[in-house]
C-alpha cells in the first residue's frame, strides 16, 4: 500500500467508501464523479500503479478484475444493454488515480 494513494486509503477504510463488492482482492465502489448513470471502479486491492506496472504475476488480479466487471453489469442491471469496461493508462490516456482501476460505464447512449 502507498501512504499518499486515494486508492489505497480507500481499501484499507480510512476514507469511508461505501463497497458495492468486495472479494480477497479487489473492490468495488461507485465512481464520485460519474461520467454516466452507472459508473462503477474496479480496484485491486493490492497498489499497482498503472497497466504499465503488470508484471507476470498480476495476472489473475486483472482475470479477477474483468470477471467482476461482468458480474457488477449483471448486478446492476446493465448487462443486455450494453456497458462499457476501461483502463485509462498513464495521464496522457486519461489516468488521474495512479492506482489501477477499471470503470465500468453504462447506461448513456454513447
Amino acid at each position: 500500500m502507498e501512504k499518499d494513494c486515494l486508492f489505497c486509503n480507500i481499501v484499507k477504510g480510512d476514507i469511508d467508501t461505501e463497497f458495492l463488492l468486495e472479494t480477497e482482492d479487489v473492490v468495488v465502489f461507485k465512481d464520485i464523479n460519474p461520467h454516466a448513470p452507472v459508473h462503477l471502479l474496479i480496484v485491486p486491492k493490492r497498489h499497482i500503479r498503472s497497466i504499465n506496472d503488470l508484471t507476470d504475476a498480476d495476472r489473475t488480479v486483472v482475470a479477477e478484475m474483468l470477471m467482476v466487471g461482468k458480474e457488477m453489469a449483471a448486478q446492476q442491471q446493465v448487462a443486455e444493454a450494453g456497458y462499457k469496461l476501461l483502463f485509462n493508462v498513464e495521464h496522457g490516456g486519461g489516468q488521474r488515480v495512479f492506482h489501477l482501476h477499471l470503470h465500468l460505464l453504462a447506461g448513456k447512449d454513447w
